[in-house]
């Protein structure tokens, strides 16, 4: 069977290069699809300002239209923090014979140490990094030894084994941050160009990041 991809993240809110990086990932890793899971919950980040809910239906409309891309809805529906581990057990247990590639930008990587038992995703899945200009590898310390323990360069080693190695991956660069987007929308700017048109459509029509003062 073909890997799934996972694709985590608040997604507050979801843009082009969150969409550009998951479609690439699909093609160039041979995915079946890649699965956008929403966090409802984020754990190491401050409440989102957007709800999950609305989150969530941003998601939906930026890749109804898209093959290969689909959205998991389970942290939202899962009380307590979003704990990507929990979704990957969840994941594994339904598919116990499939190849999982959880998809991290080096960003989100280089925090890993960080995460809730961190270690024990290696047990469920691969991870994929993708990396971008600017970003450097680690080769030294707990990163830099896993990458030199589990690292390969091989797509194929992805599909030959369930989990357990470490795939790193050059996408095109496109320096969009939904913290500036945040920031954009609030001050009264149209984010057009930056995030699919559906999108900023929900945006406008909710009005989600309108300061809580002005409704």
């Amino acid at each position: 069977m073909s890997p799934v991809g996972i694709f985590g993240g608040t997604f507050d809110p979801i843009h082009f290069g969150h969409l550009r990086t998951a479609f690439e990932l699909l093609h160039a890793l041979r995915l079946a699809e890649v699965r956008l899971v929403p966090a409802g919950n984020p754990p190491h980040r401050g409440i989102p300002l957007c709800d999950a809910r609305h989150r969530l239906d941003m998601v939906r409309a930026a890749v109804a239209d898209q093959p290969g891309l689909v959205v998991d809805d389970r942290e939202v529906r899962r009380e307590g923090p979003s704990y990507t581990v929990l979704t990957l057990r969840e994941l594994r247990d339904e598919a116990p014979g499939r190849p999982i590639c959880l998809l991290l930008g080096m960003d989100a990587f280089l925090g890993l140490p960080q995460w809730h038992e961190w270690r024990s995703v290696f047990d469920l899945a691969h991870v994929v990094v993708a990396h971008r200009p600017g970003w450097t590898a680690p080769d030294t310390g707990t990163l830099g030894e896993l990458l030199a323990a589990r690292g390969t360069q091989r797509v194929e080693d992805l599909h030959q084994s369930v989990a357990g190695r470490i795939h790193v991956r050059p996408v095109t660069q496109l320096e969009i941050s939904s913290t500036d987007l945040r920031d954009l929308i609030v001050a009264g700017q149209d984010p057009r160009y930056l995030l699919p048109d559906a999108v900023r459509a929900l945006i406008r029509d909710t009005g989600c990041y309108h300061p809580r003062a002005t409704r």
